[in-house]
């Protein structure tokens, strides 16, 4: 079984980390985190310095735990919940587990919403954490 866990750096996602060891342990999963970056320009070093060292906390993490997990920071240019319903069609995924954040209903006619996109376009089960 597979896991795919989307990272953003923020606290929503340690929930999201959490139910994810739960899930690899009781199901024997490998895990795999990624991170989508937008850009990855010159302007952009600090963000992905950042998703850099976020990534390898949750892998020392997972490892420490004795659960397979590979990170991935993706900059293709398209928006996060592409990335991650791309990422999870092309590697088999079995199981998609992301943070929410809670905004306004104006909000996220504003600015979207990433873990809205996953639900609707994942070809396997999603599973929100607040």
């Amino acid at each position: 079984m597979k896991i795919l866990v989307g990272y953003d750096g923020t606290g929503e996602v340690s929930g999201a980390i959490a139910l994810a060891l739960k899930h690899a342990k009781a199901f024997g999963a490998e895990i795999d985190v990624l991170t989508s970056l937008d850009e990855g320009t010159e302007n952009d070093i600090r963000d992905i310095s950042e998703a850099e060292k976020g990534l390898e906390k949750i892998k020392q993490y997972f490892d420490k735990e004795k659960i397979p997990c590979k990170t991935h920071l993706m900059i293709r240019g398209v928006l996060p919940g592409e990335d991650l319903v791309t990422f999870a069609r092309e590697n088999r995924t079995d199981e998609i587990i992301i943070g929410v954040k809670r905004r306004s209903k104006v909000g996220k006619l504003i600015f979207g919403s990433t873990a809205q996109y996953v639900i609707l376009e994942a070809t396997c089960p999603v599973v929100t954490v607040k």
